[in-house]
């Protein structure tokens, strides 16, 4: 079982620092992780801060691991532990990643996948950020990707204007355009207006950082 409190960004007007679990919530969460309904995959919260023009050893140095959780219940434990997304401070991500790996592109188990890319209003990043959780542990994406595909994670990413950037990551780049993500996102958030709404493989991202 993987648990660690998170070190502090530095916080904006308006927001928090970076989550903190303290003893009583690890306990109570792993309590709910002995007892819960297994998920078909581990997850893991992330929490991270977008500075512009680190590289990708910097980001991902930077990236604090919340807590891996393999029930329904301990999913909700940590959920109702940190703060809402809506509490974050600008720059600030949370990330919810399938099994142990990193919110990193360059991750060996990203590297050849992509995400598709929506901008909501900050008002709906709560119920939008809380409905695709739900959709991805709960493996409703499952029917929408091919054969080989997978969503690998979900992030949230707090921005300092009116809208915010919601992220759904998957493995295989080349099999994105085949899936039906975006008809399911619509399907489970109808009254949610994205004000954008792309797709784009990591390795066509100009700061991806090809690892040898």
């Amino acid at each position: 079982m993987a648990a660690s409190t998170v070190d502090h960004f530095e916080p904006e007007e308006g927001g928090i620092e970076s989550p903190e679990l303290p003893r009583a919530a690890i306990r109570q969460i792993s309590i709910s992780e002995e007892t819960g309904v297994p998920l078909n995959t581990k997850w893991t919260f992330w929490l991270d801060k977008t500075v512009p023009g680190t590289s990708a050893a910097e980001s991902e140095a930077s990236m604090k691991r919340i807590y891996t959780v393999n029930t329904v219940q301990g999913f909700w434990s940590v959920y109702n532990h940190i703060p809402d997304v809506s509490k974050l401070s600008r720059r600030l991500s949370y990330h919810l990643m399938r099994g142990e790996r990193k919110p990193l592109w360059e991750d060996d188990l990203n590297c050849k996948g992509g995400h598709w890319r929506l901008k909501c209003s900050k008002s709906e990043t709560p119920i939008v950020w809380k409905e695709l959780l739900l959709a991805a542990i709960g493996e409703q994406f499952e029917t929408c990707m091919m054969k080989g595909d997978e969503i690998g994670g979900i992030s949230a990413s707090i921005r300092g204007g009116p809208e915010d950037i919601i992220q759904i990551w998957n493995i295989q780049a080349t099999l994105a355009e085949q899936s039906t993500v975006i008809n399911k996102i619509k399907e489970l958030l109808p009254d949610v207006k994205f004000s954008t709404i792309f797709y784009k493989a990591f390795q066509t991202h100009q700061a991806f950082e090809f690892r040898g």
